[in-house]
């Protein structure tokens, strides 16, 4: 999980296109013409959770990090535990889709040198910056760099907004606020949807506008409040090796080095520059805000061991009966962050027991329990992909490359770490209001005698942050969910204090470890919905869509227009 929400924009033209699309219900009717069968519950094995869980998440797995021992491992054993649920081979007689990837290892960081207008500064790599690069160079050196703020670094012209205008930033290295603008707006009103974060908000996003800028380097100020996670979670995600996806030859321009500096880095940064941060914020804020050159310069370097190497999804499936060749996607990543900064104790493997081992034994879970109910009209899909926290990379190549064509699959569910808190009351739904399987959800909620709750921080950009988004910005309908915050036992206090002290304690560290004596009853809960949403939309005759006016309806309108099949 790269900690996880929406967006938004006006869409026309949908009603005309439906009509291509048979079966789907019209715009701002979502949910009269819905064929939802009714899903009775089944027994799902919670042996199988705490089974798969606790051994993905072993240190025999070192982490489970793309292209390593661990991956090896991982695929072997959910291949074995497909099998053995009764799936079928999901990619032409293979368990396994085969997914190029690069890693890149930095090794002898350099201190990141600043000089110019106030005393020279020296900040140490893992106590006040990390940065890697995206290049397969052997060496990566900056020399004597100048250094511009751009506040949130974003070029969004059908906003109106563009914090380089006028601005050359070649060879430069440019600092960057992340989240966006009116992050801190109470509502979701005003120009980057207010409280809730869109793509541009993304730390993603902001170095793929600097490399396009054509910037030497992008640094990103970590402040926790519009991050969403402390320091920690970036020094952990970021030492390591890093895995991308391999380039083409036509492939996007990028920058020599990415990172981040921490608050106080950056505040000591500015203040020699004679700036302040948080004015610079301030103004950063208004439209029109124009980038500040520090009149400084930045110099550092480090060393790279470069590797390709093929990383897998593994892929299994249960044909479906009546119309085999209409897919419903359950997907889960299998991967984690492999060996990281170490725990005090000297503890440098991060397991990944929540993260995400939890979401993977679920895929295995619900593969038993579908294929002990037998066969739904509709082939079910269950992938387990690689390398999201390296930044969505399986889940983007199986969209981009899929094995089962898009415009044929009629949406899915993804499963990302469990909340292990026990039986809530609701279950928060990321993405709720965007796409008509929120009726299929309402329906199976109803059945289980609990709620729907919105994501209560949307300006964490969660949306943006787990496998789902990578097929739903190519169209294909997805739910994803987390656990509920209003816990049985506690609350919604009690809830929020489990929540907390997960990201604060174990997020992206070593101590994301499984534990005997997790309580399984609210996982197995949600289990439940998961089971009723993939069986719903197997059994159901229905193509549900995204809402009309959502930014991926047009898109999906598309899709089915060109489609003879499918939707």
């Amino acid at each position: 999980m790269i900690i996880r929400h929406r967006a938004a924009a006006a869409l026309v033209a949908g009603a005309l296109a439906l009509a291509a699309c048979e079966g789907m219900p019209a715009p701002g009717d979502a949910s009269a013409a819905l064929d939802i069968p009714e899903v009775q519950p089944v027994q799902i094995a919670e042996s199988t959770m705490k089974d798969v869980t606790r051994t993905l998440s072993g240190d025999a797995f070192e982490g489970r990090a793309p292209g390593s021992a661990g991956e090896e491992k991982t695929v072997a054993f959910l291949t074995e535990r497909f099998k053995a649920a009764g799936l079928q081979p999901g990619n032409k007689g293979s368990w396994v889709q085969e997914v190029p990837l690069v890693q890149i290892t930095g090794k002898d960081f350099a201190p990141l040198s600043i000089t110019g207008k106030g005393a020279p500064l020296s900040f140490i790599y893992g106590k006040d910056w990390v940065g890697a690069t995206y290049r397969e160079e052997a060496e990566t050196k900056i020399d004597a760099s100048e250094l511009v703020f751009v506040g949130y670094g974003i070029n969004a012209p059908e906003k109106g907004w563009n914090d380089y205008a006028g601005l050359d930033v070649k060879g430069k290295t440019v600092v960057i606020l992340v989240n966006d603008p009116d992050w801190q707006t109470a509502g979701l009103e005003g120009p980057f949807n207010g409280k809730a974060m869109t793509y541009y908000g993304r730390w993603t996003y902001k170095y793929e506008e600097a490399a396009r800028q054509g910037a030497a380097g992008a640094l990103i100020v970590h402040q926790t409040a519009p991050a969403a996670y402390g320091w920690n979670v970036v020094q952990s995600s970021w030492s390591g090796p890093q895995a991308y996806a391999q380039r083409g030859k036509d492939a996007e321009p990028l920058t020599q080095m990415n990172g981040w500096v921490t608050e106080t880095a950056a505040r000591a940064m500015l203040k020699a520059a004679g700036q302040d941060l948080d004015a610079l914020t301030k103004a950063a804020q208004v439209k029109g805000f124009k980038a500040v050159p520090l009149g400084m310069t930045l110099s550092t370097g480090f060393k790279n061991d470069v590797r390709s190497f093929m990383s897998r999804n593994v892929i299994g499936i249960l044909p479906g009966t009546e119309a085999p060749e209409e897919y419903v996607l359950h997907t889960a990543h299998w991967d984690h962050l492999g060996r990281c900064t170490p725990a005090p104790d000297g503890d440098d493997i991060c397991n990944g027991a929540v993260d995400n081992a939890t979401g993977t034994a679920a895929l295995v879970a619900l593969a038993e329990a579908h294929a002990k109910a037998g066969p739904a009209r509709r082939t079910l899909v269950f992938l387990a992909v690689t390398a999201e926290e390296s930044g969505l990379l399986g889940a983007t190549y199986y969209a981009q490359n899929p094995v089962f064509p898009l415009a044929q699959t009629v949406g899915g569910v993804n499963m990302d770490a469990f909340q292990i808190a026990g039986p809530a009351k609701d279950v928060t739904v990321i993405g709720l209001g965007k796409s008509q399987l929120d009726t299929f959800l309402d329906t199976a909620l109803k059945a289980d005698g609990r709620v729907a709750t919105p994501d209560a921080k949307p300006e964490a950009g969660y949306y943006y942050r787990s496998d789902h988004f990578a097929f739903a910005k190519l169209g294909v309908p997805m739910i994803y969910m987390e656990g509920g915050e209003d816990l049985v036992n506690g609350g919604r206090e009690a809830g929020a204090k489990v929540a907390a002290d997960y990201t604060e304690n174990r997020y992206h560290g070593p101590k994301d470890e499984f534990n005997e004596a997790w309580d399984w009853s609210g996982v197995m809960s949600d289990l439940q919905l998961y089971y009723r949403l993939g069986r719903m939309m197997g059994m159901s005759t229905s193509w549900p869509n995204w809402n009309d006016g959502d930014e991926f309806r047009a898109i999906r309108d598309e899709a089915c227009k060109a489609s003879d099949k499918g939707c």
